[in-house]
This record gives structure tokens, C-alpha cells and sequence, in this order.
């Protein structure tokens, strides 16, 4: 198994065509985007338990809450899994990203699916036992490595392959991650319902049935994984094409030197802010419209409704949003990647904080007037630079830093995604309680935090200005360059007919396949994402 894994049994031959690699990278990111979906399972899971005693467990703590069998856990309680493979995600693609360079897509991808998808199952058995610390340690800590390996993984390579469009490869990779909920949301629900026995949600089976379906999937996009030849480029593109942009480097910068240069830290400060504005958002939409808009969003229909009525469609309208955000966090991530090809890495970064300073501050303009439509528009467009920040930037540190150590050095810069995952909603949420506390309506509370948002993408504005290209020191040099690829054991390749060919090869039925394959699914998601966002309108 080790010789089919090693990064030195992966290098593509002449007949491989480069497009196989970004469905196998979707492969990937679908499966751990289910990230952002596992809200699904907050309040199935308070319901375990049917015949628990209220009052004796309402006054249990969160260390007791980790090992009773007699009581439901609660909200607050459960979130705190979510929290946990956040925060290792950015951990663990820290600490392993440098071995990921030298092991390759394949393995890391092979082991990223073991540790999601044996997470989940591990958390289904967890569940099925009532035992949560069970559900900590497979969905939060094992699955967060999962997270993590799984996120970094196909960067790096799909640079590798993609020189002339860094942008739009990580855009493709990336977008599975944004629209990986829209998948396994529903399936979740759906596979819930199917194993509710006796008025018990079947939270069980649903995890240990993804955690099954995910380790597959995600094990084929790890094994349809391959690596350039060193020194490979597109046949008719030259990097000296790079080399006419002044921010593009054909140099590269080692991952121990990369965290001693003001370039790491301010691009790291650039997708922090733009993350924690971001995700404050993503943590609040669906209160955030109820509270703003209410009754307003149901139309004239008011008057012939049930307070309980009307509560419910408000609510049902909410819920559209969700919808709408998770579809434009996805697209969002290939649109302005893409994008970012053309115009730069730079310039589109100064676009997201530009114009999200702009939305923010007419957010609580829209509300004022009543305007819904405008309301959610502002915010879908947000989201869709949210996510967009997360698929430019490893084509930013691609062309900062160079392509050799791209993945291990994405890795470190996701710690900024883990700090923002902690503060943005805290921040939302801490702002609008104490708004809530000294007596403000509900639709006011959050105009102060919706322009405090504003402030921080001012300050993300500020670092991306001060970035500039690495100086001479800092790079690699011949001899450093030789010994970093010799740990990668590449170099057979170049006896396997020349290091041009490859990626030469026919598309054919097999491509075809594999981008149905992640192509399907993911258009589902679509359509059921834009069939909740229908009930906004």
C-alpha cells in the first residue's frame, strides 16, 4: 500500500491530461464541505433521549453533558463539535503541510478520507451510545485532521498543473468546499428520516452512512491524483509570460523562511479580516433577516394567518437565505478566482474589501427602508466574495512565494480562517446580545456590528496595500531548490519520456465521467439551494 501511496509512484506520464485533476480535487472538497451543513444535526441530536428527566439535566455541565446515557444535550453543547474540526482544520493543515509536500495529494488525500469519513462513523457510534465525548473525538478531533488534510490537499498540485490559470484551478477545488453542504445537507436530513425509529431522529446511521459514502468518494479523487514532472509547463505557455507581472514570482521561498517575511503576515491578516467579516455574517443570516425584516418578509399574506402561521413562514423564508448564502459561497469561489486571472490577485482583493465596505454600510440602510430583496442581495454578494477570498488566496501565495512549497504554506496561512471562525461570530453575536440587553428593537441590533464588519475590511484593505514582492534573501537558492525536490522523489520522471509530454493526453470517456461524476451532485445541490431560496421571493 505504501508504493501505491508515495508521491514518487504519481508522476503523471505523456498520455495524462491535466484536466482529471481538479474532479479529483472536487472529489475532496465536496465531502469535507459538508463542514458548513452540520448544523443539521444540532437539533436532532437534543432529542435522543425521549423520556429524559428536564429538570434533573437542566442542571448538568458540560463535563457531565460528555457521558450521561439519561439526558438530551443541548444546543450550545453540540456546537461546540463545529468549533473543534474548525479549529483543527487550521491546526492540523499547519502542522502537516510541510509532510503533505513530500508525501504527495495521493496519500494525504488517502488519509484525509479515512479521518473525516472514519470521524463520522466514529460519531455515529458515539450517538448510537449517547456517549458525546465519543462524538467529540471522531467528529471534532479526528475529522477536524480529515478537514484539514483534505482542504490543503489538491491545492498545491493543482498549481502545479495549472500555472497559466492558478486562479481558476483552486476556484474549482475550492467551490466544492462551498457547495459541499448544499450536497450533504439534504442527504443528511433525508437519511435522518429514513432511520427515525420510535420518534428517535436517526442521527446514528445518518453520520455512519456519510462517513461510509465520503471515506469511498473521497479515496477515489485520492487516487486520481497526479503530480507534474519537475520543471513541467503547458504546452504554448511559457513562464516568462508569468514574469511580465511584477507581483508573479519564478522563484521560490522555503516554508521555514516564509513565516520571517511581512508578506505572510499581512496576506494573513488580508483573509482573516475578510473571513471574520464574513462568517459573522454566515453565523447570523437566518436571525439576522428574522429579526430585521419579520412579518415583511411573507408579503401581504399577514392578515390571513395564525400568529404560529406566520411565525413559521418567516421562519421557512429565513431558511431560504441559508439556501441562497451556501450557493453563493460556492460559486462565489469560482467566479472571483477566476476572475482574479485576469485582473490579479491583488486587484480582486481590493475589490472584496472596496465593495464589501460599501454593502456593509448599506446593509442597515435596507433594513431601515424595508427592502428585503435588496437585503439579501447585499448579503449574497458578500458571501460570494467570502468565499471567493478562500479560493484566491492560494494562487496569492502561489505568486508571492512560488509553486514549490504552495500547499505547505497554505497550510500555516489557514490558521487565520481558525481565528476568524472564533472571533467574527462571537463578535456578531456578543454585539447584538448587549444591544438586545439595553433595550435597542431587534431590527436595529445589528447595525453597529454590521459596521464594525465594515472596519475590519478597511483594515484588510490596508495589508493587502502594503503587500509587495518577497526580497532576494529570502529565496531559495539552486542547491536549497535541488535538495527540497530530491525529498519528493520525482526525479524518475524525467526518465519516463521527457517532462514536456505529459499532459498531452485525450480527454475521452474516462474525463468525461469523472466530471459528471462531481458535476452531477454538485448541480443538485444547486437546484435544491436555489429551490429554498425561492421562498424569499
Amino acid at each position: 500500500m505504501a508504493s501505491i501511496l508515495d508521491r514518487g509512484r504519481i508522476v503523471a506520464g505523456p498520455r495524462f491530461n491535466r484536466w482529471f485533476v481538479p474532479p479529483a480535487a472536487l472529489c475532496i472538497h465536496l465531502c469535507i464541505g459538508m463542514a458548513y451543513g452540520f448544523s443539521v444535526y444540532w437539533l436532532p441530536m437534543t432529542r435522543l433521549v425521549p423520556h429524559a428527566d428536564a429538570t434533573a439535566c437542566k442542571a448538568q455541565g458540560f463535563l457531565d453533558a460528555l457521558v450521561t446515557t439519561t439526558c438530551n444535550w443541548t444546543v450550545p453543547i453540540e456546537t461546540h463539535i463545529f468549533e473543534t474540526f474548525i479549529a483543527v482544520l487550521g491546526i492540523s493543515a499547519a502542522i502537516w503541510g510541510a509532510w503533505l509536500e513530500h508525501a504527495g495529494p495521493r496519500k494525504a488525500g488517502f488519509i484525509a478520507a479515512l479521518c473525516w469519513g472514519g470521524g463520522l462513523v466514529l460519531g455515529g457510534i458515539g450517538v448510537s451510545v449517547h456517549q458525546l465525548w465519543l462524538v467529540y473525538l471522531g467528529c471534532g478531533l479526528i475529522g477536524g485532521v480529515g478537514q484539514g488534510l483534505g482542504y490543503i490537499t489538491p491545492v498545491s498540485t493543482l498549481i502545479k498543473w495549472f500555472p497559466d490559470r492558478r486562479g481558476l484551478a483552486t476556484g474549482f477545488a475550492i467551490m466544492g468546499y462551498g457547495g459541499g453542504a448544499m450536497i450533504g445537507a439534504p442527504l443528511a436530513v433525508w437519511l435522518m428520516a429514513r432511520f427515525t425509529a420510535n420518534g428517535i431522529p436517526g442521527v446514528a446511521a445518518s453520520l455512519s452512512i456519510l462517513g461510509i459514502i465520503y471515506i469511498i468518494v473521497m479515496s477515489i479523487g485520492a487516487f486520481g491524483f497526479r503530480v507534474p514532472p519537475p520543471n513541467w509547463h503547458p504546452e504554448g505557455w511559457t513562464p516568462d509570460e508569468a514574469a511580465e507581472d511584477a507581483m508573479i514570482t519564478l522563484r521560490h521561498v522555503h516554508l521555514d523562511r516564509v513565516i520571517r517575511t511581512p508578506q505572510f503576515w499581512l496576506i494573513w491578516g488580508v483573509l482573516c479580516l475578510n473571513v471574520t467579516a464574513g462568517i459573522g455574517v454566515i453565523s447570523m443570516a437566518s436571525p439576522m433577516l428574522q429579526d430585521v425584516f419579520g412579518a415583511k418578509l411573507i408579503g401581504g399574506a399577514v392578515a390571513s394567518l395564525t400568529p404560529a402561521q406566520v411565525h413559521a413562514a418567516i421562519v421557512a423564508a429565513a431558511a431560504g437565505l441559508v439556501g441562497l448564502i451556501s450557493l453563493f459561497n460556492s460559486l462565489g469561489r469560482i467566479f472571483w478566482a477566476s476572475l482574479s486571472d485576469k485582473i490579479g490577485r491583488k486587484s480582486t482583493y481590493y475589490t472584496f474589501f472596496v465593495l464589501g465596505i460599501v454593502l456593509y454600510v448599506l446593509l442597515p440602510t435596507w433594513g431601515h427602508l424595508g427592502i428585503p430583496a435588496l437585503f439579501v442581495l447585499s448579503i449574497c454578494i458578500i458571501l460570494s466574495m467570502y468565499g471567493g477570498g478562500f479560493s484566491t488566496v492560494p494562487a496569492y501565495l502561489a505568486d508571492i512565494f512560488g509553486t514549490e512549497m504552495v500547499g505547505a504554506i497554505h497550510g500555516r496561512l489557514i490558521t487565520a480562517w481558525s481565528v476568524a471562525g472564533i472571533v467574527g461570530p462571537a463578535l456578531i453575536a456578543s454585539v447584538r446580545q448587549f444591544q438586545l440587553d439595553h433595550g435597542v428593537p431587534h431590527n436595529l441590533v445589528y447595525d453597529r456590528t454590521l459596521y464594525i464588519m465594515a472596519v475590519l475590511l478597511f483594515g484588510g484593505l490596508i495589508c493587502n496595500f502594503f503587500v509587495r514582492p518577497v526580497a532576494d534573501h529570502h529565496y531559495m537558492d539552486e542547491d536549497e531548490l535541488a535538495r527540497e525536490r530530491a525529498l519528493r522523489h520525482e526525479q524518475f520522471a524525467m526518465e519516463r519520456g521527457g517532462v514536456l509530454a505529459a499532459a498531452r493526453g485525450a480527454f475521452g470517456l474516462g474525463g468525461t465521467l469523472a466530471w459528471v461524476g462531481v458535476g452531477v451532485p454538485f448541480l443538485i445541490g444547486v437546484w435544491i439551494a436555489l429551490a429554498k431560496g425561492a421562498a424569499l421571493f
